[in-house]
């Protein structure tokens, strides 16, 4: 599973240098593997490690990073080796992924449940158990350009409130002004997403379920916008289209721009003039209720990692993902916290009379992390399952392809494959 490109990236890894091996005086070590976050977070994991060190005489966290390129290979050969980390970043896929290979074990005896929101112990329980500590997350916000939407005959104090008004947004904004209205995410690793945020499965019993005459509906749709010229066709049904959705909104070429709150900070500083002219709403929840745009990481815990040394590594998971360090940590990396108190802050909820997009995105975002969900495909061979279901949807959105056939022939390719 492929890494979501986000504002900030984060992954640990370390040598196998037995990280749960005793102290020279018996003090157990506990590794603590996080993933690309130094050198810009040392001084808060620095600072972290050492207060609890201080506080906890009796063991000794060791707090070590590694790229996200790194971790996953590290993991496993400590794992296989014995030497697992007491605690390892991951995000969700790859925390779904171990626990199907039975690399990590549940938390439930060893987690303060009722610190987190919702949506985040909802993206790491799986078959009814709590796999994973969560750390941080993202949830879309929509940024949208007033001037193009007045010229457009839109209201600009009445953004779109569901995905069809979105489309239909679009669609009157490139009529009146000639500018594509929307970039939704079509390619690979993303299509899927898209679908299930709404109400649309992709798998179902365990066999492709999106050829059904409602996705077939809700594929033409999108192939209808795309006719009309509503949709940004630049990188449409590639892997990763923000870079070129960030560039054409800047650009004054798109109208409303999907993302997470930290995509405004570029809007402020590469485009100030339409920075001044930009609005923001929350991103359409859909018919599940599940807001777009969740990208968790969080911290699980090895199946081999020893037994005696559960309850130490519980208290320090519990420690490292409180509301009070991941406040501290979300208002340095511009991320948005998974724990209730922290999301509850004055710093995302009271924002000043004169904020601009910016923060006032930060605050919206944050209103919607109990629904916020990270949604991917939990399928073996997802990379290239997604990659034929997007390349299908591709030919029926451009028209080179009827869209119930080529829903067909890629249900079809996934029934061999699962």
């Amino acid at each position: 599973m492929k890494l979501k490109t986000l504002s900030l990236s984060l992954l640990i890894a370390a040598g196998l240098s037995a990280p749960l091996a005793a102290h020279a005086a018996d003090k157990p070590v506990l590794e603590v593997w996080t993933m690309s976050l130094s050198p810009k977070f040392d001084g808060y994991f620095k600072e972290l490690v050492a207060k609890y060190n201080a506080q906890h005489p009796n063991v000794e966290v060791k707090w070590t990073d590694y790229p996200w390129d790194v971790i996953q290979a590290k993991f496993t050969a400590a794992v296989g080796a014995g030497k697992p980390p007491a605690l390892v970043n991951l995000n969700v896929p790859w925390t779904y992924d171990y626990q199907q290979q039975n690399l990590i074990q549940p938390l439930d005896g060893l987690i303060d449940k009722g610190q987190y929101v919702t949506g985040a112990l909802k993206d790491v329980t799986f078959n009814g158990k709590v796999y994973a500590f969560p750390h941080y997350n993202g949830a879309n916000v929509i940024a949208y350009n007033a001037a193009l939407f007045k010229k457009a005959g839109l209201d600009p104090n009445k953004p779109p409130k569901s995905f069809d008004e979105e489309l239909a947004y679009a669609k009157q904004i490139k009529a009146k002004t000639g500018v594509a209205g929307f970039a939704p995410t079509l390619g690979p690793t993303k299509i899927e997403a898209l679908l299930m945020q709404n109400g649309l499965d992709v798998v179902k019993d365990g066999k492709p379920a999106f050829n059904s005459p409602a996705h077939v509906a809700f594929v033409k749709k999108l192939a209808d916008a795309y006719k009309a010229g509503a949709l940004l066709k630049d990188n449409l049904f590639a892997q990763d289209n923000f870079q070129v959705a960030m560039a054409a909104y800047n650009g004054g070429r798109l109208a409303m721009l999907e993302s997470t709150p930290t995509t405004l900070t570029r809007v402020r500083d590469e485009a100030p003039k339409l920075y001044r002219d930009t609005r923001v709403a929350p991103a359409p929840l859909g018919p599940t209720g599940i807001a777009a745009g969740g990208w968790m990481f969080n911290f699980a815990v090895a199946r081999n990692v020893d037994k005696a040394l559960l309850p130490e590594v519980g208290k320090f998971g519990n420690y490292l993902t409180n509301a009070d360090n991941q406040l501290a940590f979300a208002k340095l990396a511009g991320t948005l916290p998974t724990a209730r108190k922290a999301a509850l802050d004055p710093h995302f909820q009271k924002v000043s009379g004169n904020a601009g997009a910016a923060e006032l995105a930060v605050g919206i975002a944050a209103a919607n992390l109990d629904k916020t969900r990270t949604l991917f495909l939990s399928v073996k061979n997802a990379d290239t399952l997604s990659a034929r279901l997007s390349a299908a949807v591709e030919k029926a959105v451009t028209g080179r392809q009827d869209a119930k056939q080529a829903l067909d022939e890629a249900a079809a390719y996934w029934s061999g494959k699962l």
